[in-house]
């Protein structure tokens, strides 16, 4: 099975969120993070549910500081949502997944 959350670095920020023409939830993370790990499997379903209207990707903050550093990003997990190269909404934390869907259909409606 293939994922549908695609891992981006800090080159290729711009043209897969920012200039993306559905809505785009980025996942920024570490391996090391445990709740970040705890999260995935949320993201990898919500990725399947919402094909089509929601984009999800992946910034690994160690490997990528320039992205995190651009948007604030303090804690991880932080899902930062963007629509029409503009933050919309953030969430903070590994939330539950019922949680993150209420989020991303305001988002995505």
């Amino acid at each position: 099975m293939s994922s549908k959350v695609k891992e981006i670095s800090d080159a290729d920020f711009d043209s897969e969120v920012l200039k993306a023409s559905t809505p785009v939830l980025v996942d920024f993370w570490a391996p090391w993070c445990g709740p970040c790990k705890s999260i995935a499997p949320v993201l990898e379903d919500v990725a399947t549910e919402f094909d089509g209207k929601l984009k999800i990707v992946k910034v690994n903050v160690d490997d990528n500081p320039k992205s995190p550093h651009s948007y604030d990003v303090r804690g991880i997990p932080n899902l930062i949502f963007f629509k029409d190269g503009k933050i919309v909404e953030r969430v903070v934390g590994a939330v539950p997944k019922d949680q993150l869907v209420t989020v991303i259909n305001k988002v995505v409606n």
